[in-house]
């Protein structure tokens, strides 16, 4: 027996009054997930970027003169002595290479995702949130395994592993940490993000700077940066070389 006009009407109204209800249900769930996650600041979809590191180290390769002064600055200060190959950060100059192309400087990217620090099975490398989530390593804990060094993406990599005397001589990796943990830094206060980089400051044409703000982390363009002024073009250089000139670094 086929329901009659009313039947379905009625049917129809109950159907509706379900849909309602189960679309106001969504939106209210939904509105309530929203205002509790944007006073958190997780309504993302991409990487949470909690542990994201506070600083970073950018470089103008073609600023840089190739003196080797920042590996000296660098080694100084985290091993005690003048020792270019346990530098953090390294210069590379190609002989028979032109300007600007002939000098490439190498820094730890503090990585967003740091591959090196999920590759260490000890723990020694860790993200330390007391002091800016610099991707640091803990050498009481390193083996020397090297796994840091394969996980890292770029070449050279940025840390290495070598004889440490102050373990006698076995393995240990280094890597940088903007000056965190520098033993024989010059500055009472010390580094870190907080305080002052060797490389930085040991820079004679400025060609190091620290920045707090997070580099595009695809390619180089985010770590390899323009900080030549417009006197640069006294020397000869097409404009297309210090187009981008930051004025306050004339």
């Amino acid at each position: 027996m086929k329901p009659t006009k009313d039947e379905n009407e009625k049917s129809v109204d109950t159907i509706r009054k379900k849909n309602l209800s189960t679309r106001r249900d969504f939106l209210r769930v939904v509105g309530v997930f929203a205002i509790g996650a944007s006073g958190v600041g997780m309504l993302s979809c991409g990487r949470e970027t909690s542990d994201a590191c506070m600083g970073y180290v950018l470089v103008d390769p073609a600023k840089c003169q190739g003196c080797l002064t920042c590996m000296v600055a660098c080694s100084l200060v985290n091993e005690g002595c003048v020792n270019l190959s346990l530098s953090r950060i390294q210069v590379q100059r190609d002989t028979f290479g032109t300007y600007p192309n002939n000098i490439q400087v190498t820094q730890c990217r503090q990585c967003e995702d740091p591959k090196c620090v999920e590759a260490c099975t000890n723990g020694a490398l860790a993200i330390d949130r007391e002091n800016g989530n610099i991707r640091v390593i803990n050498r009481n804990y390193c083996n020397g395994c090297g796994r840091c060094m394969q996980a890292c993406p770029y070449v050279p990599e940025r840390p290495m592993v070598a004889p440490d005397p102050q373990f006698a001589g076995t393995l240990r990796s280094r890597k940088c940490d903007l000056c965190l943990s520098a033993p024989y830094h010059w500055d009472p206060a010390g580094g870190g993000v907080d305080g002052k980089q060797a490389c930085v400051a040991a820079c004679p044409l400025g060609a190091i700077k620290f920045t707090t703000s997070m580099p595009v982390q695809e390619g180089n363009d985010g770590y390899n940066v323009n900080m030549r002024g417009i006197l640069w073009g006294d020397l000869g250089l097409g404009y297309d070389v210090y187009m981008e000139y930051d004025e306050s670094d004339v």
